[in-house]
């Protein structure tokens, strides 16, 4: 493994071996837009207008990210609520997800699992991974993401697939949020059973990418781009987006996030495209990791921008935030919400044996019942299912 003075002098804009490069020019495109967008020349104007406007355009969906928009922000949430309403109905969709190893590579400074980090490291058996996901399934939950810290060596794609094989066995839906792969190699995991793939981008500038980033195959920025877009040509259904609000100019990153998705929506029609909206949270070691301008009004408006930008898009919300905040923005701009979580590996059952630390801190520990009532009490309908197989 190379030193952090040698990954440094990585250009972190040039594939390493092994990495596929596809023909794309998403990346260029939402690069450049976000180079020429200035938040501060919007006015109450355009806020206006967008939100008058019955298709919202990209010009639109930047009026609604600026601050200029947050006075209008009961507006927007108002009219993010019918849009979610008109496509999602009182639908809340729940899932699990579950940490598998938490063994990095990747030498990333704002994250718990990084290698230099001194936390104690755990990879389930394939027997733990078994036990782990019937005691899940027992909840109810029919859903399930499995993740794992970005490590080949003690993670493999075949140790991936074949975790995703015994999720199928108990969960109608599977995604992974792993590190990123090649497109054959998103095909193996398709082929072994899952549905769908995460990936956050974490910030999308990239020369704050290059800073934050000192170590590992995570450093490349265009490889972590092109991710989903691998994903699709792979055969998954379905790809969701994110960047890691708080690293860099929320605003920039929320739009870089929405145009990617935007795109290759329009490149790949049938794909299924959600969104998460997750925050910095302090991690193990470091517990002042917070975002710094990110509050809950300004992460509400992300959200509901997304949500009037595409309205037929999923967006979750993760235990990240309190569950209050959690609560109140299901069904507004929201449609799916994780419960009964932690980000420990093997934290689902007793009956195993190597567990490994949390990723980061969670904000809402509530059980799937807790959750399942909060959703009811709303008036709106949880679901544990949105896709049927047809032998």
């Amino acid at each position: 493994m190379m030193s952090i003075n040698e990954m440094r002098k990585v250009n972190h804009m040039e594939y390493m071996d092994g990495m596929e490069e596809i023909s794309s020019d998403i990346m260029d495109k939402v690069i450049k837009e976000i180079n020429l967008t200035d938040f501060d020349t919007f006015t109450k104007e355009d806020v206006i207008r967008a939100l008058n406007s019955e298709e919202k355009s990209i010009e639109d969906f930047k009026a609604l990210l600026s601050p200029a928009a947050l006075p209008y922000l009961e507006d927007i949430a108002r009219l993010s609520t019918n849009e979610t309403k008109k496509h999602f109905g009182n639908s809340v969709y729940l899932f699990t997800p579950i940490y598998i190893s938490n063994y990095c590579e990747n030498y990333c400074i704002y994250c718990g699992f990084n290698c230099y980090n001194k936390i104690r490291r755990a990879k389930l058996t394939f027997e733990d991974i078994e036990k782990e996901m019937d005691a899940i399934s027992k909840t109810g939950i029919e859903e399930i993401l499995i993740l794992t810290g970005e490590s080949r060596k003690m993670s493999d794609v075949e140790y991936i697939g074949k975790a995703c094989e015994i999720a199928k066995k108990y969960f109608k839906n599977v995604g992974v949020e792993v590190y990123p792969m090649n497109s054959d190699e998103y095909k193996y995991l398709h082929e072994h059973g899952a549905d769908f793939v995460t990936v956050f981008q974490e910030t999308y500038n990239s020369d704050k990418y290059e800073t934050l980033h000192l170590m590992g195959h995570k450093r490349i920025f265009p490889y972590r781009f092109n991710a989903q877009e691998r994903a699709l040509m792979g055969g998954m259904r379905g790809v969701a987006f994110a960047a890691l609000l708080g690293l860099d100019d929320f605003r920039k990153d929320a739009l870089a996030t929405g145009l990617h998705a935007y795109l290759l929506q329009r490149k790949y029609p049938h794909a299924e495209i959600s969104f998460s909206c997750p925050r910095l949270r302090p991690i193990i070691n470091n517990d002042k990791i917070n975002p710094k301008d990110v509050h809950e009004p300004q992460l509400l408006q992300v959200m509901c921008a997304y949500r009037l930008f595409m309205p037929f898009a999923g967006l979750t919300i993760s235990t990240r935030e309190r569950e209050g905040f959690r609560d109140n923005v299901i069904g507004m701009c929201a449609t799916k919400i994780s419960a009964g979580v932690s980000t420990g590996i093997g934290s689902h059952t007793d009956d195993v044996e190597e567990k490994g630390d949390d990723q980061f801190e969670i904000c809402d520990d509530r059980s799937l019942d807790e959750v399942l009532n909060a959703i009811k009490d709303k008036g709106l309908q949880p679901v544990m299912n949105d896709y049927v197989y047809l032998q």
